[in-house]
């Protein structure tokens, strides 16, 4: 049996030893949270750091312009191809996509354009186009259906394969977007012998419209188009040109007078079309391209003034594409109405493109720098 003295020194001795273990558990303790909160705040200091390294560009991403969509109607290849080879390289923006409509099968490769823009840009449900006919402005429909499916396309301009940009791409894009409205050559065509009664009354005599087909157009414009119906069939139908003179016909005149009316679809459908839905007031009723009508070429009177001038090598001047640039102003001598033109309500030229050019006058232009951009920003 030990003695008081030895009980008691046990008794202290097994007091010292339990809170010795309790501190050193503390002590581990507080070093397992220390560790895990320096590790916590290391984490979240090099979190800290990444997203100043990645925050900038998840937050502000670059903001996509709207776009022009050049819409060109072609035979086969772009023969200008070059010219606009060089007018697309004044945009560093992606301001612009580029689509063509050539004939069935025709594919614009490293073998049929010496453009890096048109390269693949054909429509690959093109159709067989003949002058005259409302196969035209199916062709330009399927263009429209093409460019709406790029959601940033946001004004759509139609252009031939023989015309030429008169100013850079800076300023022509400027003056395209610095109006709300699309830009189409409209005027009434009573005078003329082109409305065939059978139209009515879908398509009024009051309602009928006459213009270039060279139009620019704003989405809503681009998407009536390509979503009517009623006003193409009755096209298709009624709208068609007078048959040909004995010396170029190859089968007898019809005896249904009513297909004698001198109908250019291209010249009479988006104006009309437009018109019908009450949009006139939505459009600058004039056009941005430039054409110059013979009136002594034809060997039908009825036909001349049907085509426009071809501008050739020797006809390539400095003067020429200046003389273009200084009209400010257009006379409709159907509505005895004068236009004058303007660009953010100022007073400005009329017209930012121009046809018809051979190659070799647009490149002899191209080389005198008459367009406002030079061959030498090509790469």
């Amino acid at each position: 049996m030990l003695s008081p003295k030895l009980g008691a020194q046990s008794e202290r001795m097994k007091r010292r030893s339990s809170s010795g273990k309790f501190h050193h558990r503390w002590k581990r303790k507080f070093f397992a949270f220390l560790l895990i909160a320096i590790c916590f705040a290391t984490f979240l200091l090099m979190e800290s750091e990444y997203s100043k390294i990645k925050m900038p560009s998840f937050i502000s991403p670059p903001l996509q312009k709207p776009k022009i969509a050049f819409l060109f109607i072609a035979r086969n290849r772009i023969p200008l191809d070059i010219v606009w080879d060089a007018f697309f390289q004044g945009d560093t923006e992606n301001r612009f996509s580029i689509y063509v409509h050539s004939r069935p099968g025709f594919l614009l490769n490293a073998a049929t354009t010496r453009s890096k823009f048109f390269l693949n840009r054909q429509v690959n449900d093109s159709i067989q186009v003949d002058w005259g006919k409302a196969s035209m402005i199916q062709a330009e429909r399927i263009l429209l259906q093409s460019a709406l499916m790029d959601p940033f396309n946001d004004r759509f301009l139609f252009l031939s394969d023989s015309c030429v940009p008169l100013y850079n791409f800076s300023y022509t894009y400027d003056y395209i977007m610095s109006t709300p409205n699309s830009f189409v050559d409209s005027f009434a065509d009573k005078k003329e012998s082109r409305y065939n009664p059978k139209m009515h009354p879908v398509i009024a005599i009051d309602n009928w419209r006459k213009g270039s087909q060279w139009v620019v157009l704003t989405r809503k414009h681009a998407e009536v188009v390509v979503e009517d119906e009623t006003v193409l069939s009755m096209f298709q139908l009624q709208c068609k040109t007078k048959s040909l003179p004995e010396f170029w016909r190859d089968r007898p005149i019809p005896a249904d007078t009513s297909a004698e009316h001198n109908c250019i679809p291209d010249e009479h459908y988006v104006q009309t079309l437009l018109t019908l839905k009450g949009l006139e007031g939505e459009i600058t009723r004039r056009s941005l391209t430039h054409s110059s009508w013979d009136l002594t070429s034809s060997r039908d009177p009825h036909r001349k003034g049907w085509h426009p001038v071809t501008y050739k090598l020797a006809d390539a001047t400095s003067s020429l594409i200046q003389s273009i640039k200084a009209i400010d102003n257009i006379y409709f001598e159907t509505e005895y109405r004068r236009e004058w033109c303007t660009s953010k309500g100022k007073p400005s030229q009329c017209f930012l493109f121009a046809r018809k050019f051979t190659r070799p006058a647009a490149l002899r232009l191209l080389n005198m720098s008459a367009f406002g951009f030079s061959r030498e920003a090509t790469p």
